[in-house]
């Protein structure tokens, strides 16, 4: 809190932590690529249901620094979000992955900032790649990342996908601080476990 401006509507998986951020950092920062399986199942539950029978939809993973793909050996986000893609496309849903954005400067290391230093270090930090506008503008789009802690990294997304005509629909993630889904239980009323995977 506050939540950046620009912030999509977030669904989110499971809580950060314990067994949930061991998990993502042995996928990130491990090399343990066959965990991008489960991981992918749990942020396709994640991602929202067409309100129109099987309209396609893009979902685009926020772009990880070329320095971080480079020094990993993979991009983690791409990599669940194309087994989330399979999940969703096995249970009939037209998706597709579309790496779209990239970093048009570099930023610094967002751990250990605060939530407004991390909004001023990704201001104006994205853009479409190449032509990719133009898909952009052909279907629903659903922001799509590992882990939102303050949401400035996907209200910068959301951000770049309007600026090229897009329309973001939402955004989907595999966790969020835990402080979200009790905000969001206590807000539900009697059903908080159905209503507790939606942030904001």
């Amino acid at each position: 809190m506050p939540s950046p401006a620009g912030l999509p509507p977030v669904r989110a998986a499971a809580p950060y932590g314990s067994e949930v951020r061991s998990v993502l950092l042995a996928h990130k920062e491990r090399g343990a690529l066959s965990l991008a399986g489960p991981l992918g199942a749990a942020l396709a539950g994640a991602v929202p249901s067409p309100v129109r029978g099987r309209e396609p939809w893009l979902l685009v993973p926020v772009p990880s620094a070329r320095r971080s793909v480079a020094r990993r050996g993979h991009d983690p986000t791409r990599r669940i979000a194309l087994a989330a893609a399979a999940v969703l496309r096995g249970e009939g849903r037209a998706v597709r992955v579309v790496p779209a954005l990239r970093h048009r400067r570099t930023v610094a290391d967002q751990s250990g900032l605060p939530a407004r230093a991390r909004a001023a270090n990704l201001a104006g930090a994205l853009e479409v790649a190449g032509r990719a506008g133009e898909l952009l503008r052909s279907a629903p789009v659903v922001l799509v990342d590992d882990l939102m802690t303050t949401g400035a990294s996907l209200a910068e997304s959301a951000r770049s996908v309007r600026s090229a005509g897009g329309k973001v629909i939402g955004a989907a993630v595999v966790a969020a601080p835990p402080s979200a889904f009790r905000d969001r239980a206590r807000d539900a009323g009697p059903e908080p476990t159905r209503g507790a995977r939606r942030y904001r």
